[in-house]
């Protein structure tokens, strides 16, 4: 007697779930693979590994120039592009410069850590705001600030690289901590000359523009919302906040 067929099977077959990333993987991802990065941004939002890496990059940066160009030599150059701030400095006596250029020094120690999370944490909330509540993005505010955090990963490229430089006997003129390598046109102008035009060159950044680019990636990802939506957001938001700055501070 020949068996019974059995039943047809009901219901989708599930789709196995993507191995989750260890902090490792998610670094090496966000360059070769972003998307799978901000997919399992998804899963657990820690952001602890890429804010060791941007600070350890970034003080290796301050140490280095420290001690291949100079504090005052830096403190100068990067006075150069803050008219106001460089009259002061000019008024001020001898022993008020040198204590200026000493608290300076201590102050790009702890500024990279605390101003670094700052800035994400103000961006991750504009970013989250908008993407939430504009975009009805499928996000919190934890996953946002990983995507911002990881996003910036391209920046310890750029440290590194300012670092190598450095060490090759980069030239002290015009160096400044915030505009370190030949990676946008600003680095090739005299900040002197027009420091609102200087400001609008440096965001022009290779670097910059790729964490643009891998943080309209990564809120398109995590939020799921559209590719292009996303890209508008981001570059929105960067278009206001470059102009504010430029004019601040010029």
């Amino acid at each position: 007697m020949a068996a019974d067929p059995l039943p047809p099977l009901s219901g989708p077959v599930p789709t196995p779930e993507a191995a989750p990333l260890s902090q490792g993987e998610r670094l090496v991802d966000t360059f070769i693979a972003p998307s799978e990065t901000f997919t399992d941004l998804r899963r657990n939002a820690q952001w602890w590994l890429p804010f060791l890496l941007m600070t350890v990059a970034g003080w290796g940066l301050v140490y280095v120039s420290e001690q291949k160009i100079g504090v005052q030599k830096i403190v100068e150059n990067e006075l150069q592009a803050r008219p106001k701030a460089e009259a002061r400095y000019e008024q001020a006596t001898p022993e008020q410069r040198q204590q200026q250029v000493k608290i300076t020094g201590i102050i790009y120690y702890v500024a990279i850590p605390v101003f670094t999370l700052v800035i994400w944490l103000v961006m991750a909330g504009l970013q989250f705001g908008t993407f939430k509540f504009g975009a009805n993005a499928d996000i919190s505010y934890s996953k946002s600030l990983a995507v911002v955090v990881y996003a910036g990963l391209p920046m310890v490229l750029r440290h590194l690289l300012a670092m190598v430089s450095v060490l090759a006997g980069a030239s002290a003129d015009g160096f400044t901590l915030n505009n370190p390598v030949a990676s946008n046109p600003a680095y090739f102008m005299n900040a002197a000359d027009s420091p609102f035009w200087y400001f609008l060159a440096s965001q022009m950044d290779i670097f910059l523009l790729w964490t643009l680019a891998l943080t309209a990636i990564g809120f398109a990802t995590t939020g799921k919302v559209k590719m292009g939506t996303s890209f508008a957001v981001v570059i929105g938001w960067w278009v206001v906040i470059t102009l504010t700055f430029a004019a601040i501070f010029s």
